[in-house]
């Protein structure tokens, strides 16, 4: 299949470099700059790849059919970037949103239609320069739930991810691929951002932990209330056995200068628990203390 990847992210180059390794049509959609200073190809540094270049060509708007739209850019751009992306010029595109939180869903959408499928991605990947991607979690895991009617399309882009290396779930249920995520990432990302430290020193700080814990019960009970299947104790066993350098996206934007995710993972999260009345102290108290980091 042919695939844009709209993004150059940690996500955007590790996805789109693996499936240009693995011989599928791939084409980055970037911002000019980025853009300018794009080498032409991607360099991968991969726990779970290994190591390798790949000639991956580049434009600054999707200019051509394809059948797979991945979006992975981060939440606080995505209103920038789907400026580039007209659902005209490849309106038989099944679009896969790798972003963080839940809301942006809505907004794919209310552009896109019918297409939009449920995706998620575990992994620690950053991109530190021009096309070139560290991934360093000894783990890769995406997750898909196909709307009705593209059940064998999604099942078809499984496969491709498979073929390449990166692990690959067809699910069921879009809740439990997005809350499923949140469970884990929300309280990962806000404590160690609270902390300003990768998740070892957020568990050795006694406070932290245990707001770190709690916040995964409340996400799991708004998740619960959505529909999703979630069982807190596994993501809780997750957060305290994940090694203990392993950093979120949310805490490099913090120490990087960039603007966080916060309102797209904890605000996801605390709009859902007012609405659904679940009171979620917990992730309110790491929300503020990143804020009072972010202030800084």
């Amino acid at each position: 299949m042919r695939h844009a990847i709209l993004g150059a992210g940690g996500i955007g180059l590790l996805v789109g470099g693996a499936l240009a390794q693995a011989g599928e049509p791939v084409l980055l959609v970037l911002r000019p700059r980025t853009l300018d200073e794009y080498p032409g190809g991607i360099h991968v540094e991969s726990v779970v790849l290994g190591d390798f270049d790949v000639d991956v060509p580049a434009a600054a708007r999707l200019d051509r059919e394809v059948d797979v739209l991945w979006v992975a850019v981060k939440a606080t751009q995505l209103e920038e970037a789907l400026q580039v992306v007209s659902p005209a010029v490849a309106p038989e595109a099944v679009v896969v949103p790798l972003l963080n939180g839940v809301d942006h869903m809505a907004r794919l959408r209310a552009v896109f239609g019918d297409m939009v499928v449920a995706g998620a991605i575990r992994v620690e990947s950053e991109r530190v320069g021009p096309g070139h991607v560290v991934q360093a979690s000894p783990f890769i895991s995406i997750e898909l739930a196909p709307p009705r009617g593209l059940g064998e399309r999604v099942d078809a882009i499984a496969t491709e991810l498979l073929r390449s290396g990166l692990p690959c779930t067809v699910r069921e249920s879009e809740v439990d691929v997005l809350w499923g995520k949140l469970a884990l990432l929300a309280p990962l990302a806000l404590a160690t951002s609270a902390v300003g430290e990768p998740i070892g020193a957020a568990r050795d700080d006694p406070v932290v932990r245990r707001l770190m814990c709690q916040a995964a019960r409340e996400v799991c009970a708004i998740g619960s209330a959505e529909g999703a299947v979630l069982d807190p104790e596994v993501f809780i066993a997750a957060l305290l056995g994940v090694p203990a350098d392993m950093r979120s996206s949310m805490q490099k934007d913090l120490a990087a200068g960039r603007e966080p995710e916060l309102d797209a993972i904890a605000g996801a999260v605390l709009r859902r628990g007012r609405e659904l009345g679940i009171p979620t102290p917990a992730v309110a108290d790491l929300a503020r203390r990143v804020g009072a980091a972010t202030a800084l």
